[in-house]
């Protein structure tokens, strides 16, 4: 259902869409978790390990269909908010054409490749195997988990966080069913947890497209599944830089995970817990950048600058409130919480070392993601490939490496690298805001 977010309260339809996609997003995240947790449950580190390693390259995979997605969710919002039915059908007709010739060309490349990635990873020896039956498996699954983030994507450009929401449940619930039969049952280990995603996947994108044969979400006709290459450039000019920016903090995270394989087992299970922890507290912050990139689309191509500006500062005003109580809150029960995925007490002391000094990056990160989702909402997502690029090369990956080598007892300094990161690009996008308000920005109200 197309949905105006150009008028009423900013401050409200940030909620109101942002609640229903933080719902999506949590239920989403609570794929890998599900996964982690019950294998943990019926079987030993080994298992963990694998599951741990082979979701991590299938998060960054995930994250760079997500992010290319954005080009549509931008393009697709900007003519929805300018009125323009006709071309907002035109993006969404293109999408498709594009992501289901990306989908095929990733299956066939990824499938040659399963086992270089694993050994690229420095996965230990004793999850080596476990690890490519894992990746084998959600790797034939890729058309089915891009058409459900595309069509999540298509709809939020239409201001419908609400819609996806119900998608992911259904594939939540029923990944969760799948799990304890496969692995509790069964017991098929990493093998039954990439099965049990894969099926629950095609399961979501089953319905999704049952929903938007029976609705009217959007007036469709065979013309708009004619390609378009200015669409498809417009659309990959804002996506291809969030797709490579989300790329490099995956890949950023795979050398920390590197790192943390190469210290041992013990190690390598704590990280992998301590990232699935992350992934759960980090669903603020990616949901106020889904947020402000579709909601000042759609208010940018209404020509009301003022009120994506008011939706960043309240995007912002938000992210930092939750970073720092959760921050804070970690401090005293990191431990604890690493403690529900398994009751290895080394891995527990480990995990709670890297999650204290890791969890610091939720309040800095939280500022650079709104700025991100503003910046994509103008078509200028470079400038936010440039921070996280800098970032990366200048902070996360050096210090995890340098903390590493200097602190081999500890995790906590190894955490800290992320924060360190995510500050140097909240100073990055600080002053590409103001660059933009002064040239960017002034330009296009002086245009309109």
């Amino acid at each position: 259902m197309e949905k105006d977010l150009t008028s009423g309260s900013v401050f409200g339809n940030i909620l109101s869409f942002s609640l229903p996609y933080l719902f999506s997003y949590f239920l989403q995240t609570l794929y890998g978790m599900a996964d982690l947790f019950i294998v943990g449950q019926f079987h030993g580190v080994a298992q963990i390990t694998a599951v741990s390693v082979g979701s991590q390259v299938m998060h960054m995979l995930t994250v760079m269909v997500v992010g290319l997605a954005m080009g549509s969710t931008v393009t697709i919002g900007r003519a929805v908010g300018a009125k323009q039915q006709g071309q907002a059908a035109l993006a969404v007709g293109n999408t498709v054409l594009l992501f289901m010739g990306v989908s095929v060309a990733a299956t066939a490349i990824l499938l040659v490749l399963v086992r270089p990635i694993v050994a690229a990873v420095s996965t230990p020896a004793q999850a080596v195997q476990g690890t490519i039956l894992y990746l084998t498996i959600c790797f034939l699954g890729i058309p089915f988990i891009t058409a459900y983030n595309i069509i999540s994507a298509i709809f939020r450009g239409l201001g419908d966080s609400k819609s996806p929401m119900y998608f992911i449940a259904v594939a939540c619930g029923t990944n969760i069913a799948l799990d304890y039969l496969l692995i509790g049952v069964f017991h098929l280990g990493a093998k039954g947890a990439a099965l049990g995603t894969t099926l629950s996947q095609t399961i979501s994108v089953a319905v999704a497209l049952y929903v938007i044969c029976k609705g009217k979400a959007l007036p469709m006709e065979k013309k708009h599944f004619t390609p378009k290459p200015e669409v498809m450039g417009q659309m990959l000019r804002i996506g291809v830089p969030v797709a490579l920016q989300d790329g490099f903090i995956q890949i950023a995270f795979l050398v920390v995970t590197v790192i943390a394989n190469r210290r041992g087992l013990n190690d390598a299970a704590a990280v992998g817990i301590v990232e699935k922890v992350i992934g759960i507290v980090f669903l603020v912050p990616s949901t106020m950048l889904s947020a402000v990139s579709a909601l000042s689309a759609q208010n940018i191509g209404a020509g009301k600058h003022g009120r994506a500006a008011l939706t960043l500062r309240y995007a912002i005003f938000i992210a930092v409130g939750f970073g720092l109580l959760t921050s804070t809150l970690a401090q005293f029960a990191a431990e604890p919480v690493v403690g529900l995925f398994t009751g290895e007490p080394e891995v527990m002391l480990l995990g709670g070392q890297y999650l204290k000094g890791y969890i610091w990056d939720c309040l800095f990160a939280g500022m650079h993601f709104c700025f991100s989702g503003y910046f994509c909402a103008y078509g200028k997502s470079g400038i936010s490939f440039l921070h996280n690029f800098l970032s990366i090369i200048l902070m996360r990956v050096p210090g995890a490496y340098f903390a590493s080598k200097y602190f081999a007892d500890t995790l906590f300094p190894m955490g800290l690298a992320a924060p360190a990161g995510s500050l140097l690009s909240v100073a990055i996008c600080a002053l590409a805001f103001l660059w933009m308000k002064k040239t960017v920005i002034s330009k296009d109200m002086a245009i309109k």
